[in-house]
């Protein structure tokens, strides 16, 4: 049975070049009516643990979480998926530095403005501010990185640096790790206490 991961797996075929008719196929036969443009699997993580402790079911609710590769990739992502593609409601959640593109890519499709959210650095920096940098050392030691984090906040270049900053940037380090903190974040959260940015783009779906 089609589940809205084929249906995910066949718009990113499509939007390196592929075929679009198994994502037609898809959408119609699973009323996908949402997509959610992220730019990457961290955010992707992210957005479905925050659903998850909410008691809430996207997929169930024809909304497609997807991953697009970074900000220039949502032009083309738009495009597809919104008018004149498949014509969904695009929504989704960028970083500071990435609005302008996402701001294009929305407006050449007539998708609303508002409908994107956006960090004030990234989405990590976001939690951390939340949760408070204690609170992360302690999800970092639970989740058995306390060594690899002193040994890189031994690092020259992190001298002088805030530890919201270090934080941040030691959760970019090594690869997968981004997308295990993304869940491990959000499912440190109080229900109530999430990112503003998190929680508008999940209360708008």
């Amino acid at each position: 049975m089609a589940d809205m991961g084929a249906f995910r797996d066949a718009v990113t075929a499509w939007a390196a070049g592929g075929s679009g008719d198994l994502a037609h196929e898809l959408a119609a036969r699973l009323s996908v009516r949402v997509a959610v443009l992220l730019e990457g699997p961290s955010d992707v993580a992210a957005v479905d643990a925050l659903a998850e402790s909410r008691g809430r079911d996207l997929a169930a609710e024809g909304v497609c979480v997807l991953p697009i590769g970074g900000a220039m990739s949502v032009g083309r992502y738009a495009r597809l998926l919104g008018s004149p593609g498949l014509d969904l409601r695009l929504t989704g959640l960028c970083d500071e530095a990435e609005r302008p593109y996402y701001a294009r890519g929305f407006e050449r499709v007539g998708a609303a403005q508002q409908g994107f959210f956006v960090c004030a650095a990234d989405l990590e920096d976001e939690l951390i501010r939340v949760l408070g940098v204690t609170r992360v050392e302690e999800l970092v030691r639970a989740e058995g990185d306390l060594r690899a984090l002193h040994t890189f906040l031994r690092q020259p270049a992190q001298r002088g640096r805030a530890p919201q900053q270090q934080f941040r940037r030691f959760l970019g380090t090594k690869k997968g790790r981004k997308i295990h903190y993304g869940r491990v974040l959000v499912e440190a959260l109080d229900p109530d206490r999430a990112p503003a940015p998190l929680d508008r783009l999940l209360s708008s779906l």
